[in-house]
């Protein structure tokens, strides 16, 4: 039996039953499949209820021939985080299936040099007709111009605007780290500590950055600090040295949260009560959040809605559709288990 994609098999439905059964030209329900505005409204509907009657379904590979498009949606990252690229795949498909895309993805080295060259080709090698590119590799520098100039549309997500790229889905990841050092001090924590992920990533400077105005603000804080990589290992060794230290911190923000769950794991070695003794914050509202003992209090980041947003605004620049409504990403912290008012 032949499967190949795209193919009609031998008793399928074809265009020309439909134009037959519609008595219309070929070129006709072409139109009408393509969503052309130049069939009159008779027309269409008589064709759309020869589509319902014989089960048509058009052959992708012929439509993507027939408009020289590829149907073809490239989602780039270079993220370890499962949790967060499942969230932003479902938003993805949530709009590109139901407009006749397929997505792929397509992990990118962080690399300047070798990110420009590899997503370029990429885009050239799978024929997609746009992009949307997730941190860190959205932050490239050169990026956006190399794939302006290559004619591709991509939609960039960031913490900080970029230029060059069709659109950028902001996430303000300074303001929730002011968020998280707020919930804190409100609690009554002043010593507090930060587990900082990688320093030449905008995410991570962005939300140290926006933790430490508010903290300084205060005026009565202090805040330790400590290296990670937004993986779990460094969450772990980072809330060793944390919690080695002579004065120990009674909060500490987590700046995602795998190492979120790192601090956990040490915490519940040592015997430290959460929240009884030390608050612990994470970063991203994962599912993770909800598994952890006990829930992880977290910033969350609407990621299927941010990854939506980028599809829709993305298909609309292939399809010369206008442009949807502009998207602003909220960014909230959701207090859990894992946080409580310092220890006297």
């Amino acid at each position: 039996m032949d499967e190949t994609p795209g193919k009609p098999r031998a008793n399928d439905p074809t265009i020309e039953d439909v134009a037959a059964a519609a008595g219309v030209s070929i070129r006709t329900v072409s139109r009408v499949l393509n969503k052309s505005p130049k069939v009159n409204a008779q027309t269409r509907e008589r064709i759309e209820d020869a589509i319902a009657q014989l089960n048509f379904r058009p052959s992708l590979r012929a439509r993507a021939f027939a408009m020289r498009r590829s149907f073809l949606i490239g989602l780039v990252h270079n993220d370890r985080n499962a949790l967060v690229l499942d969230s932003i795949q479902r938003g993805i498909v949530a709009r590109t299936s139901a407009r006749g895309y397929e997505l792929i993805v397509h992990a990118a080295p962080l690399e300047a040099g070798a990110a420009i060259c590899d997503v370029v080709e990429f885009a050239e090698r799978s024929r997609v007709d746009g992009l949307v590119i997730l941190p860190p590799i959205s932050g490239v520098p050169g990026l956006a111009a190399a794939l302006e100039e290559a004619q591709v549309p991509a939609m960039a997500l960031s913490s900080v605007p970029i230029e060059g790229f069709t659109g950028v889905i902001l996430s303000e990841e300074r303001a929730a780290g002011a968020q998280v050092a707020r919930h804190l001090l409100d609690l009554g924590h002043r010593r507090l500590a930060i587990i900082n992920g990688p320093a030449d990533t905008a995410s991570a400077m962005e939300r140290r950055a926006g933790f430490l105005a508010e903290a300084e603000r205060d005026g009565g804080a202090s805040v330790a600090e400590a290296s990670g990589d937004y993986g779990f290992a460094s969450g772990v060794s980072a809330a060793d040295h944390l919690l080695s230290l002579g004065q120990r911190p009674t909060g500490i923000f987590a700046a995602n949260d795998i190492m979120a769950a790192g601090v956990l794991k040490v915490v519940a070695s040592r015997g430290i009560a959460v929240p009884g003794d030390l608050s612990v914050v994470g970063f991203d509202g994962s599912l993770l959040t909800k598994m952890l003992t006990p829930a992880l209090t977290s910033v969350l980041r609407p990621f299927a809605e941010m990854a939506a947003a980028a599809a829709d605004q993305l298909i609309a620049r292939i399809e010369g559709l206008a442009a949807p409504l502009p998207y602003q990403a909220t960014l909230q912290i959701v207090a859990a288990e894992s946080t409580g008012p310092a220890p006297q």
